[in-house]
């Protein structure tokens, strides 16, 4: 029985549980800060509660004491403190934040550390890099490697055609950051909502544009090889349009902005992820492109819990690297990339079997 620590118990939180004491063969100890959070963890006897205050260095390393692993689901800001007390403390850590400076830092502390840190564990950034990686791999020069995805309601009713599906931190950092890329051949920051396309898939119309953090470190892996590399986020038509009068027309500022959506837009679990991945350039002297399309759709347990999309997919990724850490099937020690997985290895793993 494996002894790891989850840090956030929010719907993620929720999902990493139900996934991990499902499975058998781990006891999960759930922590946050708020114990609201912690009263609607689900009971089972592999699964502890404990009130966390993650600044709080010393409650930190206590609460990592015998553990294996920690899995970081708090909001971007904290999880750094989770990364540092487990290099201290020698316990492997995946965490699934979409911030490029985190990230950064969780690289930097990788240097000398005797445990694994995997930071971008989840949907984008996350298993977008480990598809994007595997498609590219196929190829003797790369041209242009295109990273979409959607989180997106599947009845949407208002004008922005959006209903929030996971974090509205998150949602509202990624449409204010730059975004990584690489632009002719260079590693560049683009603007975020800039770039934008229009799509189809499956007979339905969608927009995209550039949004921060799901590039995730692909672009410095493949860097030398491609000419052009991006991420941009799904949404139906007319949502980019009413985000840049928001942000570019009104000016609000990233707290303004959370605050009136986190306020204005309703939430729902009836959701359908978006996955798309297209890479162009050479096989064998011929100008080739492959691509990867995948829909995930929310899902009804034998409980009647309903389980969004955005939940099983962002979930189910950081519980397949976790695991596969843990078989020995990826290194064990030192800064791990997403794209140092490999895609089979993944979607045979019990956990990632659902984006399968």
């Amino acid at each position: 029985m494996k002894n790891v620590l989850l840090v956030g118990a929010g719907k993620i939180g929720a999902m990493i549980t139900e996934l991990l004491v499902n499975s058998g063969d781990y006891h999960v100890t759930v922590a946050d800060h708020s114990v609201a959070a912690l009263a609607g963890v689900r009971q089972h006897e592999r699964v502890a509660t404990l009130q966390l205050d993650v600044t709080d260095k010393e409650a930190v390393l206590g609460a990592l004491n015998g553990r294996s692993a920690v899995l970081s689901a708090v909001p971007f800001a904290f999880t750094i403190y989770v990364a540092e007390g487990a290099v201290e403390a020698g316990v492997h850590y995946f965490d699934l934040t979409e911030d490029v400076a985190t990230t950064r830092r969780v690289k930097a502390l990788a240097k000398d550390a005797a445990c694994v840190l995997m930071p971008q564990c989840g949907l984008a950034p996350g298993f977008i890099s480990i598809a994007a990686n595997d498609l590219a791999q196929r190829f003797d020069t790369l041209d242009e490697v295109r990273l979409r995805v959607g989180a997106l309601t599947e009845h949407p009713t208002n004008r922005l055609k959006y209903d929030l599906t996971w974090s509205i931190d998150g949602l509202v950092h990624e449409y204010l950051a730059e975004c990584d890329a690489v632009v002719d051949g260079k590693p560049s920051r683009v603007q975020p909502l800039e770039g934008y396309e229009t799509l189809t898939l499956d007979e339905t119309d969608y927009e995209a544009f550039n949004t921060s953090g799901g590039v995730g470190t692909l672009g410095d892996t493949l860097a030398d090889r491609v000419r052009n590399l991006n991420y941009k986020t799904i949404r139906y038509p007319g949502h980019c349009a009413i985000m840049k009068r928001l942000i570019g027309d009104l000016g609000l500022d990233e707290a303004t902005l959370t605050e009136i959506l986190g306020y204005a837009l309703p939430r729902t679990s009836q959701d359908v992820v978006l996955i798309f991945v297209s890479v162009t350039g050479e096989i064998g002297g011929e100008l080739r492109q492959e691509s990867y399309a995948k829909k995930v759709y929310s899902r009804v347990d034998e409980a009647g819990r309903r389980w969004s999309a955005i939940q099983i997919t962002t979930a189910s990724a950081i519980c397949a690297v976790l695991d596969l850490v843990a078989e020995g099937r990826l290194p064990e020690r030192g800064f791990l990339r997403q794209e140092d997985v490999d895609f089979g290895d993944f979607l045979a793993n019990r956990f990632g079997g659902n984006y399968a």
